[in-house]
């Protein structure tokens, strides 16, 4: 997700949960550090939790 204007970016998988400080690679080429890391609740039934990272892009 997009700090500045709340929209997402990209969709990503994780193998383990990323950690606050993580720098991520956007398709883009843009490296870019995590603001935030938001983890929702997992759907009734299921184990895997959505997670949102919230990163600021330069341009």
């Amino acid at each position: 997700m997009n700090s500045s204007t709340g929209q997402p970016i990209q969709k990503m998988k994780f193998e383990r949960m990323p950690k606050p400080w993580v720098t991520l690679h956007l398709e883009s080429g843009e490296q870019v550090t995590a603001d935030r890391v938001h983890v929702g609740k997992p759907a009734p039934g299921k184990f895997i939790a959505p997670v949102e990272v919230w990163v600021t892009p330069k341009a």
